[in-house]
């Protein structure tokens, strides 16, 4: 049986969450910069600049990620923080729509984005990610976390698309959902 352990996204930890991001999917041309990135500045910035970008957030702290490790090798990645610090949040109508808290306020928490390297997909890495993340969060004050995932049982998603998660996920975690404004898109959330 593999084991997992999760650790922050920190500078020393650099090359493994460069390992983490780059096990297929949009990871490692994104650099997890999707929601901190206005849509004109990720456009206008290459992978190399985002990954910049994501080593100088990293650097700069507290840790925007947590790292998840089988046997020793990152598997895993999940971004969480205040939402002040992903402005797009606030930009993302069906947020902004959705959501019953103030955009301005650090203790309401994002849990907004996953990548799970290929050859670890389906062995629950995303939910020891997301019950990390809310114990991260729980820890460095968070009142409320939200996230934003795909409701997988409404359609067939690609794998790509589940960077914001999974329903059943976060539901399965204990977060509630807040509203669905689309029929395969959820806002959840939960006080702690």
């Amino acid at each position: 049986m593999s084991t997992v352990t999760i650790h922050p996204a920190t500078p020393d930890r650099f090359a493994d969450v460069q390992h983490a991001l780059s096990g297929g999917g949009d990871g490692k041309s994104c650099q997890c910069q999707w929601w901190t990135l206005t849509n004109a500045e990720f456009s206008n910035s290459s992978a190399d600049q985002r990954k910049d970008m994501l080593e100088d957030e990293i650097s700069a702290g507290p840790p925007p990620a947590l790292i998840a490790y089988i046997d020793d090798q990152p598997a895993g990645w999940v971004r969480v923080g205040p939402r002040t610090r992903q402005p797009r949040l606030a930009r993302t109508k069906m947020i902004t729509a959705s959501s019953k808290e103030s955009f301005d306020d650090d203790s309401v928490w994002a849990i907004s984005c996953f990548v799970v390297r290929r050859e670890h997909r389906g062995s629950g890495t995303s939910s020891a990610l997301l019950d990390a993340a809310v114990d991260y969060a729980r820890q460095h004050g968070a009142r409320v976390i939200e996230g934003y995932p795909i409701d997988t049982a409404a359609d067939k998603t690609s794998s790509n698309s589940l960077f914001v998660g999974a329903l059943s996920t976060f539901l399965d975690a204990g977060f509630t959902i807040v509203d669905q404004p689309k029929p395969t898109r959820a806002v959840v959330a939960m006080t702690v």
